[in-house]
């Protein structure tokens, strides 16, 4: 109930659907509860008028009377009682007839009597006699509710059905809004652009016009940022080049065992820095729309080749890559970024899996995505820090490797972009350790064929 409140509380068409059915059964009940009743009172009127009708008769006909015994057999529904109050013997079947009082004035009354109550009209005839004309009053209740109910059933049919079309009508105009709303939903962090205006109701277009001018100018703000970058990784690049050369040149001097120290710490600083300088100019090429063609690539084909880079730095700590099964795939994404996602994937896997670990790599196709999927026997990410580490210079608590903090926000910037996902989960859930980091990405066409392996990969089954 507390959801339902919630909802109703931010949702237009909720309110609008909640509020119009109200109004409509309210004015429903209304309607109808006025309508029964004035239907009801005129079928007493016309059960009235039957009675003056038959008393009009009797008085300018003068037809002859017929007694109780004689509507025995009729309808119920139709049955009247007419008889005389005067004292004439002349008149049968007196046991049959109503014990109506002799007194009862001329007019039209409801009386009780012992059997039932009986709406009863007295006349006077021209002859001086007087007669009586009654109806069961049950009967004529009776007969006055059902006439009532056939006037009221058709609104209290019609109003559901008046609140479904309501309610279909309210999301068919709002329609649009859903669609707008879904659209902004399935953008990534970086895309910016406009927001479709046609199409859209009069009331809604001048804040999609606000929206649109706003992400103008949050998009100048992301370019200038990462132009920013970009041209502070560039031009950080010749000065940290010229140190790296003027360390080289330094360890061909006569130096001391002390200083020969400091220059190896210096140049591992020194190449630290152009390493955190090259994510640097990555991830501002990561983070800009690609406005080109739709490109794609094969899986198996740009591993290799980001194997061949990434197998000396596994070599180091004997670490051992191997491929799960046989299967490629063909997705929608360029080489070059499929490449840096590869990269930094294994390179983050290779950082932090101890001497003499694993790696595994495997591609799995299901549907119209593909899977590629890298899992290490490291220490993993504990699932608080998941989302954490894919934002910039975010390094996992505790850990000693060095590192820049830009390979996973690299990673995602460029899937965000080519509409791929990213998923990190532990490779061993019960000993909650390893990282299986899964990247999903649309297929292109027909995309599973064998792919020859590099003989630097070894495939595992």
């Amino acid at each position: 109930m507390d959801g339902f409140n919630e909802h109703l509380k931010h949702s237009i068409r909720l309110r609008l659907s909640v509020w119009l059915s109200a109004v409509i059964l309210i004015m429903a009940f209304a309607a109808g509860a006025l309508s029964f009743f004035a239907a009801y009172d005129e079928a007493h009127e016309t059960q009235d008028d039957v009675l003056r009708q038959v008393a009009s008769l009797l008085t300018n006909q003068r037809a002859a009377l017929l007694d109780s015994e004689g509507n025995e057999d009729a309808d119920p529904e139709s049955r009247l009682f007419v008889q005389y109050l005067s004292g004439s013997s002349t008149h049968r079947n007196r046991a049959a007839s109503l014990p109506l009082p002799r007194t009862l004035p001329d007019g039209l009354r409801s009386v009780a009597l012992p059997s039932a109550s009986y709406r009863v009209l007295v006349v006077t005839l021209p002859t001086g006699e007087r007669i009586a004309i009654a109806q069961e009053t049950a009967v004529r209740d009776e007969m006055a509710a059902g006439s009532a109910m056939r006037t009221v059933v058709p609104l209290l049919v019609l109003a559901p059905i008046l609140m479904l079309l309501v309610g279909y009508i309210i999301r068919k105009l709002l329609q649009p809004v859903v669609r707008l709303s879904s659209e902004i939903e399935g953008r990534g962090d970086g895309d910016v652009h406009a927001l479709p205006e046609q199409g859209l109701p009069t009331e809604i277009r001048p804040f999609v016009v606000a929206i649109n001018r706003m992400l103008g100018r949050v998009s100048e703000v992301l370019e200038a940022q990462r132009r920013f970058i970009a041209d502070a990784a560039h031009e950080l690049r010749s000065p940290m080049t010229a140190m790296s050369l003027q360390a080289e040149r330094l360890e061909g001097a006569d130096l001391s065992v002390e200083a020969r120290k400091r220059l190896s710490v210096l140049r591992r600083g020194i190449e630290r820095g152009r390493a955190l300088l090259e994510k640097l100019l990555t991830y501002a090429r990561a983070q800009s729309v690609d406005g080109a063609t739709p490109a794609s690539s094969g899986v198996r084909i740009v591993l290799r080749r980001v194997l061949e880079d990434m197998m000396p730095l596994a070599d180091e700590k004997e670490i051992d890559i191997g491929m799960e099964g046989q299967e490629d795939a063909v997705v929608a994404i360029s080489e070059s970024d499929l490449g840096i996602v590869l990269k930094n994937l294994i390179e983050n896997a290779i950082r932090y899996t101890p001497a003499k670990g694993r790696i595994d790599i495997g591609v799995h196709s299901e549907g119209a995505v593909a899977d590629v999927v890298v899992e290490d026997t490291g220490p993993g990410i504990a699932p608080g820090e998941r989302e954490a580490v894919l934002r910039a210079f975010y390094r996992t608590l505790g850990s000693d490797q060095i590192g820049s903090g830009l390979g996973l926000a690299i990673v995602k910037a460029v899937l965000d972009r080519n509409g791929a996902k990213l998923r990190l989960d532990y490779a061993n859930e019960r000993t909650q350790d390893g990282l299986r980091a899964s990247v999903s990405i649309p297929l292109v066409g027909d995309s599973a064929f064998a792919n020859k392996s590099s003989h630097h990969v070894a495939p595992r089954t």
